[in-house]
């Protein structure tokens, strides 16, 4: 071992390069006491040398975290740095170093090509994770931010490169532009986990739209490709587009079958086999060597796998569980270290001009595309500061481009300079961006806020009132079913009702979330309520599709399941029971649940829709009336003015078309009313009610509008004790942080501020009239 060993390369005047290498070759070392005098000669064997290089990535990347993690620098950015750290920009630059560890050639090849196999694993989870239907199923405004993002910065980028058309080809024009100008779905997917806010609506938007211009841009760089051989060959060229058509068409008509007879032989419940896990992948790795057999990047293969493999559960989550950790947290971070390691200080400077040019690039596209995300964004009623947001994150920059951007420059397409230029700006991109981000987007009040009004004021009037009631026991479930029972389905405008019964997680450590299937009864607890709830639907003959879900979680979680099924369903509705419950004769307090107002708390500051809290005294003559068909149910409004107030009314509007219902609404004003300016709330309310004054909601007479006269605290609450006997039903606005004459003095006496001041006060008279609330709160969130 002590004699000398050959060099890796050997040149030749004519240009020739000769590989030496040993056969066998050197893989295993016995250990550093082969040779006590010089240690280090375990590195000439590649396996020590690999473990050595990846312990190193690992140690410098994690330092280079854990140091700029306070400051909002992601883990990917901290992988870049420790490239740049070991790399020729610094430690590189010492000779003994690299010689050692990461010897350009012979030093770097296994770790890079086991990297290089890591990543297209993660490129094909990524491709699992991606749900093609998105394209298609994406809203209007999803699909126009992908297709503008995409497109504007190749306009402003192809416009920039004409001023060097005499020094670069096309075909670095076309990639560089492209590739510039792409928002990847594994990038933006990456940023908005590390940012925890992948569940709120700007998340979900990016998502799609990113969705929608990944799989577009996929498209030209491959036809951009393809179009070098056009220049070669006529016939080479068509060779090529038809291999791979076919390929794209055999792949989705065998492989996709195959994945659906895999998910059909594994029992429900059960995990997927091993045998058919290590069959996808060998699937995935063949059609890698396919792709590049017909001189397209090997990558391409997995991703079209990873595209033919259906998203969720039982497959997909099994091999993103399987997987992911492994191939994000030991493959991805070498490849990315790697691949920053190539950029060289000296490169950055070698050809001033084209530097500049590239500089001024970068910047151009990445405008173009913040702008034209922007006003794409804001002008969909989008705030300014969630639009801005929104823009940065479909203009970040990752591992995707960085993979192409290395792809390209070892292909001689994109120069050693132009590499380099634009490796750093992904690396200054992905440092500044999320800590942006983070100050213009707060991902804890905004986690679950909306862009469009979901509330029951702006419903077409031939839409389906979608919403969501969550049951914790069985004492809700009849009143619940009431109150929807009351809203009046018609075949112009059917309820869709999702049920949420919420069971407290004790005894395991995982939460469960569980779809019912129509007469499913394998979570006993749940049986009998969502029995109720399906029995309430074949009343309704076609009129009622009720869709039932358990949730088994911490109770201070229970919001975070709530509020994402109602954003996740596009609700208006969302029915809440209270906390306390009464007796079957309302004579009685027999339960007071302090975790279910703590969740009725969490839910009224994040809902992405309106909210109704239901305070059912348990009359049993309203369960007898809904045994009848031909039962009258008495409803009262009660109405002081302000936008919950008008969401109660809407609510109470269509309740009225029922000719069951008799309604009342009771509008409480003051004297000092005349007298005083009419503001814009006051001018709303005035149009709201109009209708009523008339008498004629649904063309019937079951609707009476009376005015009470109250110009205090005191008036009202004489006014409200004197209906309560009056009604089955009283529905109120919630009102929280709307002083107004009327309730001058009742704040201070509310017992449950969650009710607002007038359903406290109806609350605090039930046990005296027995009489059932529902209190509504409009969507706060609306851009």
């Amino acid at each position: 071992m002590n004699e000398a060993s050959p060099p890796p390369y050997l040149s030749y005047p004519n240009g020739t390069i000769a590989v030496c290498f040993f056969l066998p070759p050197k893989i295993n070392s016995a250990g550093i006491w082969l040779n006590p005098a010089n240690p280090s000669e375990l590195l000439g064997f590649s396996l020590p040398l690999l473990e050595t290089q990846l312990l190193l990535i690992f140690s410098v990347t994690h330092l280079v975290y854990a140091t700029l993690k306070p400051v909002g620098v992601t883990f990917f950015a901290s992988q870049m740095f420790a490239g740049v750290i070991l790399g020729p920009a610094m430690l590189g630059r010492i000779k003994a170093f690299e010689d050692t560890l990461f010897k350009p050639g012979s030093g770097m090849e296994v770790v890079e090509t086991v990297s290089a196999f890591g990543f297209s694993i993660f490129l094909f989870l990524m491709a699992v994770k991606m749900d093609v239907r998105e394209v298609f199923t994406s809203t209007r405004r999803a699909k126009v931010i992908g297709i503008v993002s995409l497109f504007s910065p190749i306009v402003v980028g192809l416009i920039a490169y004409q001023s060097q058309s005499d020094k670069l080809s096309i075909m670095e024009r076309t990639i560089g532009t492209t590739i510039e100008s792409l928002t990847a779905f594994s990038v933006v997917a990456w940023l908005l986990d590390d940012l925890k806010i992948g569940n709120s609506e700007l998340g979900r938007l990016a998502l799609s739209s990113s969705t929608v211009s990944n799989l577009c841009s996929l498209f030209i760089i491959n036809i951009a490709g393809l179009s070098q051989h056009l220049h070669e060959s006529i016939p080479l060229f068509v060779k090529y587009v038809g291999i791979t058509a076919l390929f794209v068409t055999l792949l989705f008509v065998t492989v996709r079958p195959l994945m659906y007879w895999i998910i059909r032989e594994t029992p429900e419940g059960r995990p997927i086999k091993g045998a058919h896990i290590v069959l996808i992948l060998a699937i995935a790795s063949g059609c890698s060597v396919f792709t590049n057999w017909f001189n397209q990047s090997p990558l391409l293969g997995a991703f079209l796998v990873g595209l033919a493999v259906p998203d969720g559960p039982p497959l997909g989550s099994a091999l993103v569980d399987k997987f992911d950790c492994f191939a994000r947290g030991v493959f991805l971070v070498a490849y990315v270290t790697t691949t920053t390691m190539k950029v060289n200080p000296k490169n950055v400077f070698s050809d001033p001009e084209k530097v500049k040019f590239s500089i001024i690039f970068v910047f151009s596209t990445f405008l173009a595309k913040f702008i034209s995300c922007f006003i794409a964004s804001f002008w969909g009623m989008m705030p300014f500061r969630d639009a801005s947001a929104f823009s940065l994150i479909m203009s970040s920059k990752g591992v995707v481009e960085l993979q192409y951007f290395a792809g390209y420059r070892g292909v001689k397409i994109l120069s050693e300079s132009t590499f380099s230029v634009l490796v750093l700006n992904i690396l200054v991109n992905a440092t500044i961006i999320p800590v942006i981000v983070k100050y213009l987007y707060d991902p804890v009040s905004k986690r679950y806020a909306g862009y469009q009004k979901r509330n029951l004021m702006h419903l077409k009037p031939d839409a389906e009132l979608r919403v969501l009631a969550c049951v914790h026991g069985s004492e809700s479930v009849h009143a619940l079913i009431d109150v929807l029972d009351l809203t009046c389905p018609t075949k112009e405008s059917p309820n869709v009702i999702y049920v949420l019964h919420l069971i407290e997680l004790v005894g395991r450590d995982s939460p469960v979330f569980i779809a019912h299937q129509k007469h499913d009864n394998k979570l006993v607890s749940s049986h009998e309520n969502i029995l109720a709830f399906n029995q309430y639907e074949e009343r309704n003959g076609g009129l009622v599709t009720v869709n039932a879900f358990t949730a088994i979680s911490l109770p201070k979680l229970m919001h975070e399941d709530i509020c994402t099924m109602a954003l996740d369903n596009q609700t208006s509705l969302l029915l809440l029971p209270f906390h306390k419950k009464w007796s079957i004769d309302g004579t009685m307090v027999e339960d007071e649940n302090s975790m279910i107002r703590n969740l009725n708390f969490s839910v009224l500051h994040r809902a992405p829709c309106s909210i109704g809290i239901l305070v059912d005294c348990g009359l049993r003559s309203w369960r007898q009336k809904s045994m009848k068909p031909s039962a009258c149910y008495s409803i009262g409004m009660v109405f002081l003015g302000g936008k919950d107030d008008r969401e109660a009314l809407t609510l109470a509007k269509r309740m009225a078309y029922d000719p069951r219902v008799k309604l009342t609404m009771i509008h409480l004003i003051s004297d000092q009313e005349a007298v005083m300016d009419l503001d814009w709330e006051k001018m709303l309310d005035a149009e709201m009610l109009k209708e009523f004054k008339q008498n004629g909601v649904g063309g019937g007479c079951n609707v009476t509008y009376t005015e009470e006269i109250s110009n205090n605290g005191t008036q009202t609450a004489n006014v409200v004790r004197s209906i309560t006997e009056d009604y089955d039903l009283i529905i109120v606005g919630r009102r929280c942080g709307v002083d107004s004459v009327q309730t001058t003095g009742l704040s201070e006496w509310s017992e449950y501020p969650e009710l607002g001041v007038i359903g406290d006060l109806l609350t605090s008279m039930v046990l005296d009239s027995r009489v059932s609330v529902l209190v509504v709160q409009q969507q706060l969130y609306v851009a």
